[in-house]
Protein backbone atom coordinates (compact mmCIF):
# COMPACT_ATOMS: atom_id res chain seq x y z
CA UNK A 1 0.00 0.00 0.00
CA UNK A 2 2.79 2.45 1.03
CA UNK A 3 3.95 2.42 -2.45
CA UNK A 4 0.78 3.02 -4.37
CA UNK A 5 0.29 5.96 -1.87
CA UNK A 6 3.92 7.23 -2.82
CA UNK A 7 2.96 6.80 -6.59
CA UNK A 8 -0.18 8.57 -5.85
CA UNK A 9 1.45 11.40 -3.94
CA UNK A 10 4.10 12.08 -6.25
CA UNK A 11 1.29 12.34 -9.42
CA UNK A 12 -1.03 14.37 -7.32
CA UNK A 13 2.31 16.88 -7.00
CA UNK A 14 2.69 16.57 -11.11
CA UNK A 15 -0.41 17.74 -11.32
CA UNK A 16 -0.12 20.38 -9.09
CA UNK A 17 -2.43 19.66 -6.77
CA UNK A 18 -3.18 19.41 -3.09
CA UNK A 19 -5.37 16.57 -2.01
CA UNK A 20 -7.28 17.46 1.55
CA UNK A 21 -5.63 15.34 4.90
CA UNK A 22 -5.84 11.86 4.60
CA UNK A 23 -7.25 11.60 0.86
CA UNK A 24 -3.95 10.03 -0.46
CA UNK A 25 -4.50 6.90 1.91
CA UNK A 26 -8.22 6.77 0.86
CA UNK A 27 -7.40 6.66 -2.81
CA UNK A 28 -5.07 4.00 -1.67
CA UNK A 29 -7.39 1.73 -0.04
CA UNK A 30 -10.04 2.33 -3.14
CA UNK A 31 -7.46 0.75 -5.36
CA UNK A 32 -6.84 -1.99 -3.02
CA UNK A 33 -10.69 -2.62 -3.11
CA UNK A 34 -10.93 -2.42 -6.74
CA UNK A 35 -7.99 -4.92 -7.26
CA UNK A 36 -10.00 -7.25 -4.82
CA UNK A 37 -13.27 -7.06 -6.39
CA UNK A 38 -11.98 -7.21 -9.63
CA UNK A 39 -10.56 -10.88 -9.10
CA UNK A 40 -14.27 -11.69 -8.63
CA UNK A 41 -16.11 -9.17 -10.55
CA UNK A 42 -14.16 -7.92 -13.88
CA UNK A 43 -15.28 -4.22 -12.49
CA UNK A 44 -12.37 -2.92 -14.94
CA UNK A 45 -10.00 -4.15 -17.51
CA UNK A 46 -6.96 -2.82 -15.89
CA UNK A 47 -5.95 -5.33 -13.33
CA UNK A 48 -2.16 -3.80 -12.14
CA UNK A 49 -3.16 -1.00 -8.79
CA UNK A 50 0.04 0.36 -10.30
CA UNK A 51 -1.49 1.14 -13.71
CA UNK A 52 -4.96 2.06 -11.57
CA UNK A 53 -2.98 4.78 -10.18
CA UNK A 54 -2.76 7.04 -13.38
CA UNK A 55 -5.38 5.09 -15.56
CA UNK A 56 -7.88 5.78 -12.73
CA UNK A 57 -6.47 7.94 -9.89
CA UNK A 58 -5.14 10.35 -11.80
CA UNK A 59 -6.70 10.65 -15.21
CA UNK A 60 -9.75 11.62 -12.55
CA UNK A 61 -8.18 14.26 -10.73
CA UNK A 62 -6.97 15.87 -14.12
CA UNK A 63 -10.41 17.13 -14.48
CA UNK A 64 -10.68 18.54 -11.00
CA UNK A 65 -9.50 22.48 -12.02
CA UNK A 66 -12.50 22.24 -14.25
CA UNK A 67 -15.17 21.45 -12.14
CA UNK A 68 -17.84 24.15 -11.50
CA UNK A 69 -20.91 24.57 -8.38
CA UNK A 70 -21.16 22.33 -5.36
CA UNK A 71 -23.68 19.69 -7.29
CA UNK A 72 -21.67 17.71 -9.55
CA UNK A 73 -23.57 14.58 -11.61
CA UNK A 74 -20.92 11.76 -12.79
CA UNK A 75 -22.98 9.61 -15.75
CA UNK A 76 -21.78 6.42 -16.72
CA UNK A 77 -19.40 6.11 -13.41
CA UNK A 78 -18.60 2.64 -13.94
CA UNK A 79 -16.46 1.28 -10.63
CA UNK A 80 -16.67 4.85 -9.46
CA UNK A 81 -14.43 7.25 -11.60
CA UNK A 82 -13.81 10.01 -12.08
CA UNK A 83 -17.03 10.65 -9.30
CA UNK A 84 -14.80 8.70 -6.65
CA UNK A 85 -11.32 10.06 -6.61
CA UNK A 86 -13.17 13.64 -7.36
CA UNK A 87 -15.45 13.37 -4.27
CA UNK A 88 -12.35 12.71 -2.25
CA UNK A 89 -10.63 15.40 -3.24
CA UNK A 90 -13.09 17.95 -3.01
CA UNK A 91 -15.47 17.51 0.16
CA UNK A 92 -17.02 20.42 0.01
CA UNK A 93 -19.27 19.33 -3.28
CA UNK A 94 -21.49 17.29 -3.37
CA UNK A 95 -21.80 14.55 -5.78
CA UNK A 96 -24.28 11.83 -7.46
CA UNK A 97 -22.43 8.92 -9.21
CA UNK A 98 -24.58 6.99 -12.17
CA UNK A 99 -24.77 3.91 -14.02
CA UNK A 100 -26.59 1.10 -14.69
CA UNK A 101 -24.75 -1.85 -13.96
CA UNK A 102 -26.00 -2.95 -10.76
CA UNK A 103 -22.00 -4.48 -10.02
CA UNK A 104 -20.38 -1.95 -10.52
CA UNK A 105 -22.92 0.47 -8.46
CA UNK A 106 -22.60 -2.02 -5.52
CA UNK A 107 -19.02 -1.27 -5.58
CA UNK A 108 -19.15 1.79 -5.87
CA UNK A 109 -22.15 2.15 -2.71
CA UNK A 110 -19.14 -0.77 -0.88
CA UNK A 111 -17.00 2.06 -1.13
CA UNK A 112 -18.92 5.30 0.05
CA UNK A 113 -19.20 3.76 3.16
CA UNK A 114 -15.62 2.14 3.65
CA UNK A 115 -14.77 5.56 3.60
CA UNK A 116 -17.59 7.32 5.34
CA UNK A 117 -17.88 9.68 2.41
CA UNK A 118 -20.85 12.04 3.82
CA UNK A 119 -20.68 14.34 -0.01
CA UNK A 120 -21.48 11.15 -2.49
CA UNK A 121 -24.64 9.21 -3.34
CA UNK A 122 -24.61 6.33 -6.34
CA UNK A 123 -28.07 5.33 -7.83
CA UNK A 124 -28.47 2.56 -10.31
CA UNK A 125 -30.08 4.11 -13.24
CA UNK A 126 -29.94 5.13 -16.87
CA UNK A 127 -29.33 8.74 -17.46
CA UNK A 128 -32.46 9.34 -19.70
CA UNK A 129 -34.47 7.85 -16.57
CA UNK A 130 -33.02 10.48 -14.22
CA UNK A 131 -34.77 13.58 -12.85
CA UNK A 132 -33.71 15.86 -10.59
CA UNK A 133 -35.55 18.73 -8.49
CA UNK A 134 -32.26 20.91 -8.81
CA UNK A 135 -29.92 20.85 -11.74
CA UNK A 136 -26.43 19.84 -11.40
CA UNK A 137 -23.54 22.64 -11.73
CA UNK A 138 -21.40 20.03 -13.49
CA UNK A 139 -22.15 17.00 -15.36
CA UNK A 140 -19.15 14.77 -16.31
CA UNK A 141 -19.26 12.13 -19.16
CA UNK A 142 -15.83 9.83 -19.16
CA UNK A 143 -15.91 7.76 -22.25
CA UNK A 144 -19.47 7.70 -22.18
CA UNK A 145 -20.64 8.49 -25.99
CA UNK A 146 -19.76 10.43 -28.80
CA UNK A 147 -20.16 14.47 -28.30
CA UNK A 148 -23.36 14.54 -29.77
CA UNK A 149 -25.10 11.58 -28.06
CA UNK A 150 -23.65 13.18 -24.75
CA UNK A 151 -25.86 16.28 -24.92
CA UNK A 152 -28.80 14.33 -25.85
CA UNK A 153 -28.27 11.88 -22.86
CA UNK A 154 -27.20 14.34 -20.63
CA UNK A 155 -28.52 17.71 -21.17
CA UNK A 156 -31.62 18.39 -19.40
CA UNK A 157 -29.39 17.74 -15.86
CA UNK A 158 -27.04 20.34 -16.90
CA UNK A 159 -28.34 23.97 -15.12
CA UNK A 160 -28.29 26.88 -16.80
CA UNK A 161 -25.07 28.65 -16.19
CA UNK A 162 -23.79 25.02 -15.04
CA UNK A 163 -21.19 22.57 -17.92
CA UNK A 164 -20.78 19.74 -19.70
CA UNK A 165 -17.40 17.92 -19.38
CA UNK A 166 -16.85 15.77 -21.71
CA UNK A 167 -13.66 13.48 -20.80
CA UNK A 168 -12.40 11.94 -24.46
CA UNK A 169 -9.16 10.05 -24.94
CA UNK A 170 -7.10 11.47 -28.27
CA UNK A 171 -8.63 14.77 -30.02
CA UNK A 172 -12.09 13.92 -30.97
CA UNK A 173 -12.04 15.90 -34.37
CA UNK A 174 -14.97 13.97 -36.32
CA UNK A 175 -17.55 14.54 -32.69
CA UNK A 176 -16.46 18.13 -32.82
CA UNK A 177 -17.29 18.54 -36.09
CA UNK A 178 -20.45 16.54 -35.37
CA UNK A 179 -21.23 19.12 -32.58
CA UNK A 180 -21.20 22.33 -34.76
CA UNK A 181 -23.63 21.11 -36.80
CA UNK A 182 -27.44 22.80 -35.97
CA UNK A 183 -29.01 23.89 -34.29
CA UNK A 184 -25.58 23.84 -32.08
CA UNK A 185 -27.20 24.51 -28.89
CA UNK A 186 -23.69 24.21 -26.94
CA UNK A 187 -20.27 26.59 -27.33
CA UNK A 188 -17.20 24.00 -26.17
CA UNK A 189 -13.66 24.55 -25.78
CA UNK A 190 -10.80 21.40 -25.66
CA UNK A 191 -8.49 21.23 -23.42
CA UNK A 192 -5.35 18.40 -23.58
CA UNK A 193 -4.85 17.13 -20.21
CA UNK A 194 -1.24 16.34 -18.92
CA UNK A 195 -1.80 13.07 -16.96
CA UNK A 196 1.16 11.62 -15.23
CA UNK A 197 2.49 8.28 -16.43
CA UNK A 198 0.09 8.84 -19.66
CA UNK A 199 1.10 9.29 -23.15
CA UNK A 200 1.28 13.05 -24.06
CA UNK A 201 -1.94 13.88 -26.67
CA UNK A 202 -3.91 11.08 -25.11
CA UNK A 203 -6.40 12.67 -23.50
CA UNK A 204 -9.07 15.85 -23.70
CA UNK A 205 -11.55 17.45 -22.14
CA UNK A 206 -14.51 18.69 -24.03
CA UNK A 207 -16.45 21.80 -22.00
CA UNK A 208 -19.51 22.58 -22.92
CA UNK A 209 -21.83 25.18 -22.16
CA UNK A 210 -25.21 26.25 -23.50
CA UNK A 211 -24.73 29.03 -26.19
CA UNK A 212 -25.89 32.72 -25.16
CA UNK A 213 -28.40 33.60 -27.67
CA UNK A 214 -29.23 37.08 -25.99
Amino acid sequence: MNDIDDRIAAGVATLGQVLPNGASGQLARLLSELERWNRRLNLTAIRDPREMVSAHVLDSLALRPYLEGTRVLDVGTGAGFPGLPLAIAEPQRQFLLLDSNARKIAFVKHMIADLALGNVTAIQARVEDLTADRLFDTVLARALATLVRIVELCAHLVAENGVLLAAKGKYPAEELADLKKPPADWDFRVIELQVPDLPPQSRHLVKLQRTDRS
